[in-house]
């Protein structure tokens, strides 16, 4: 019925073994039979507690989504709250702003789902988000071949919704990146050419690096200049 009760109970269960903090104000319940220094923790549902606004984004969502070719030990997720990092055990928890378009505009929410992980909800940016997140930010998507061995094992998107929160980040380098992405695998995802023309229409007009001063080859359509290595798929290669 207060805080200080509150913080009686956790302590005696802590001490018990049947609670393990996490830090301070968040805590996870140790099953049956096992020690809080070895009991399963779930670096998902942890990261969704972490701020009242959390959203489980880029790498991370896509490890969700199942699509992720490998495994990550950093989580990342939303937040326009200022907390702290955390690490714990062998998991880093990042924190990443939304991106200001999207605050400015009310939008940041926009292509967020709430899905139920462990019987608990979490907040997650969808497939569609997800994919234009993660080539907005290549550095939280895990780089260039990560990100395009990823989105390979993709089923499906809605392309629509692609397009329109794509347009919303208002950024032409954005905008051809997800452009150049989408032709690129236009026959397994059944791209239509209204799609990328919608996105050509707000590429850039001069040419613009896909990843910073990384050299490559110019992509007229989009203004790209794509690294050598993504345009030949070099790790596709037999050794």
């Amino acid at each position: 019925r207060s805080a200080k009760t509150l913080e009686s109970l956790l302590a005696y269960h802590r001490r018990q073994g049947r609670v393990l903090r996490v830090r301070r104000g968040l805590y996870c319940a140790v099953p049956p039979g096992m020690e809080p220094a070895t009991c399963p923790l779930d670096a998902w549902l942890v990261a969704s507690k972490l701020a009242d606004d959390a959203v489980l984004a880029y790498h991370t969502a896509l490890e969700f989504h199942g699509l992720a070719y490998s495994v990550f030990y950093e989580i990342q997720y939303l937040t326009q709250q200022a907390v702290r990092p955390l690490s714990f055990r062998s998991c880093r928890f990042r924190r990443v702003k939304f991106p200001c378009q999207l605050v400015n505009s009310g939008n940041q929410n926009l292509s967020v789902v709430n899905e139920e992980h462990a019987g608990m909800p979490v907040a997650v940016t969808s497939l569609e988000r997800t994919l234009v997140d993660v080539l907005d930010r290549p550095d939280l998507g895990g780089g260039w071949e990560e990100i395009w061995r990823s989105l390979a094992m993709a089923p499906f998107f809605d392309l629509d919704k692609v397009v329109e929160y794509t347009l919303l980040l208002n950024n032409a380098t954005t905008a051809a990146k997800v452009g150049f992405c989408l032709e690129q695998h236009q026959q397994a995802l059944g791209v239509e050419p209204a799609h990328l023309q919608a996105l050509h229409a707000h590429r850039p007009r001069q040419p613009h690096y896909l990843s910073r001063h990384q050299e490559g080859r110019l992509v007229p359509p989009w203004n790209l200049v794509v690294p050598t290595e993504l345009l030949d798929r070099t790790w596709e290669a037999v050794l």
